[in-house]
């Protein structure tokens, strides 16, 4: 199961390759060969010495100009390390596959996507020994898919859509169309697809609408992520139920003792603080072991 938007954000590659090279030719105007065929390879880099690096998702592509590896990372934040780690990916394959690496980083924040955009230059001023230029998909570039038609028509792209927009103002139409275009495919692609957009949901409006949309068309509540999501409500009612408790019998309750509470979500715990509050007179005695 997808727990994060890092992960959603590259695999969705892994579900449908062919999508990658459309958002190369689509997105960023790369005139990338057309491939005949795309096969998913090991992502592990690790060598024979104890230094262990993967990269998030590596495609190989057969076109008629050659053969090429398409080497995808998520891209959450700034992270000035890659200036390392990101042009030894692609000497590490090049010299073990000998075919050519080509680096996508994806990313859901603009900044990112500029940052991640800037040529690694390896060597001195008036002469690179290596330059690294990484293709970026970002929510500057990745095409806001509002309309069930366009949604329709290419449902990976409309998916990488609502991942890389899903915290914008045009969040619950992208979403909306999406939902409408999910009708039109078989449900375990379906389902897929459904968890790689609620792992990359940062904003809890949009990330409600979207389970809200999906139940009403039951993709959701077949996918595993239903039992997570259902215990994640009975924590939150539980949290709610023990401030009240306190509040009800006239407890004080601090701001820190609030977001302790409201913050955890483990249900166990939560019964527990919950009888504690019944009988509590300072709401700190709900975390003293008894």
């Amino acid at each position: 199961m997808v727990g994060s938007s890092h992960e959603a954000l590259h695999r969705i590659f892994q579900k449908d390759p062919a999508l990658l090279t459309r958002a190369l030719q689509r997105v960023l105007h790369v005139p990338f060969p057309e491939p005949h065929e795309i096969a998913a390879l090991n992502v592990d880099l690790t060598e024979i010495e104890p230094v262990e690096r993967r990269v998030d998702t590596l495609l190989r592509a057969e076109t008629d100009e050659g053969t090429y590896l398409l080497v995808v990372e998520s891209q959450g934040k700034v992270d000035d390390r890659k200036r390392g780690s990101w042009p030894y990916y692609l000497s590490y394959l090049y010299e073990k596959y000998r075919c050519e690496p080509v680096l996508i980083v994806i990313t859901q924040s603009s900044a990112t996507a500029k940052w991640a955009s800037r040529p690694i230059r390896l060597g001195f001023r008036d002469w690179h020994s290596l330059t690294v230029r990484p293709l970026v998909l970002g929510p500057d570039n990745v095409p806001v898919i509002t309309s069930e038609r366009q949604a329709e028509r290419d449902v990976p792209l409309a998916v990488l859509s609502a991942m890389t927009h899903g915290r914008g103002p045009q969040a619950p139409a992208i979403l909306e169309s999406l939902a409408s275009a999910l009708r039109t495919i078989d449900p375990d692609s379906a389902a897929v697809f459904v968890q790689f957009v609620d792992s990359c949901l940062a904003d809890p409006q949009a990330k409600q609408m979207w389970r809200d949309l999906m139940t009403a068309i039951q993709y959701f509540w077949r996918h595993p992520l239903a039992e997570q999501v259902r215990e994640e409500g009975r924590a939150q009612a539980t949290a709610e139920m023990t401030l009240r408790i306190l509040e009800w019998r006239g407890v004080l309750v601090p701001e820190a003792v609030r977001e302790r509470v409201s913050a955890c979500t483990d249900l166990d715990q939560l019964e527990v603080w919950a009888q504690r509050a019944v009988h509590a007179t300072d709401a700190a005695e709900l975390f003293v072991e008894q």
